[in-house]
């Protein structure tokens, strides 16, 4: 390109795919968009922004760390994550390089709501190992005696989108809904279920406990092994929020000893799970690749708020989503 100048302003997509609805609305606007191949290293980020010298980073899978940040300097403006977490993202870098960062706050929360209570309903019923003994002959007809959900009671580690939603969910089911979430404000409960002030007193009820909490100093290997211990024996662990909240060696230490029935895992502490580890294949465990987002009203949700982001931030402006702005562009 002799004219690079004069060329339309690039967004890097850091996956190699994007909501078609996502697409339309940032071409409409006159950006460019590139992609990048699926979890990129540090290097192939590099690489793809050398190539691309994008105004804005729409972030699916990888990094973005403050060498990231570098090689795209002077360029880069917005940095708008597909999803709610930006513990991928080094906000502390952006925010001294003067770099906005925006999140699709709410977005795919319905999404992942309806993907831990499924996670819950099939652990609660022991479908995993039912199917498992059909497939071999068996008929269990008088000798499995699954649980109820109704008076089973749910422990929601986090109070946002997501865990208000799996608390109507688990309501209309007929659960005893516990929340603890430090980051509400004092008081009741914004939905349905007895808001718990002690992390240890919501463990020690909790015969489900389901994670939806970001990834933070906080809560990184907040549920070790002495967390698990607390828990009612035989409880079911639900993890559809980042696998860095458990620790996975504390966790199969727990299942092995019966003290968790059933973990229901969609997210790893590294991602993709490595083929050789024992989550893949304990039968415990029932993991799906971190796609409890994966809905088509989701994903066109989650897409169209990063777009709309650095659509409004390129004109100046602000994101209209509510909650969107982790970080503003400082002027220059």
């Amino acid at each position: 390109m002799s004219h690079h100048h004069a060329a339309a302003p690039v967004v890097l997509v850091t996956a190699p795919r994007l909501a078609a609805e996502a697409i339309a609305l940032l071409q409409a606007a006159g950006c460019a968009l590139a992609y990048t191949e699926a979890y990129p290293s540090e290097a192939a980020l590099r690489d793809a922004i050398a190539r691309h010298r994008p105004v804005a980073l729409l972030h699916r899978q990888g990094a973005i760390s403050a060498a990231v940040m570098d090689a795209a300097a002077p360029d880069l403006r917005v940095i708008a994550r597909h999803g709610a977490g930006v513990d991928g993202i080094d906000v502390a870098a952006a925010e001294a390089r003067g770099l906005a960062v925006t999140r699709a706050a709410g977005a795919n929360a319905r999404a992942i709501a309806e993907h831990a209570f499924a996670l819950i309903m099939a652990l609660l019923k022991d479908l995993p190992a039912v199917r498992d003994a059909m497939a071999l002959g068996g008929w269990e007809k008088t000798t499995r005696i699954a649980r109820d959900a109704e008076g089973t009671t749910i422990g929601i580690l986090g109070y946002g989108a997501i865990g208000a939603r799996l608390a109507r969910l688990a309501d209309a089911f007929g659960m005893r809904v516990l929340g603890f979430d430090p980051a509400l404000p004092p008081g009741p409960l914004p939905g349905p279920g007895e808001r718990v002030a002690e992390l240890e007193a919501l463990l020690g009820r909790a015969e489900v406990l389901s994670l939806h909490c970001p990834l933070n100093e906080a809560t990184r290997s907040l549920i070790d092994a002495a967390a698990l211990a607390r828990l009612p024996r035989g409880a079911i662990l639900i993890n559809t929020a980042r696998g860095g909240i458990v620790d996975e060696a504390a966790l199969l230490g727990a299942l092995d000893s019966g003290q968790l029935a059933w973990a229901g895992l969609d997210v790893f502490a590294q991602e993709p799970l490595p083929e050789e580890s024992p989550l893949r294949r304990h039968p415990r465990v029932l993991a799906s690749p971190h796609l409890a987002a994966n809905t088509p009203r989701a994903v066109a949700a989650m897409g169209c708020a990063a777009a709309e982001s650095i659509i409004a931030l390129l004109a100046g402006g602000t994101p209209a989503l509510p909650g969107a702005l982790v970080l503003p562009a400082r002027a220059a």
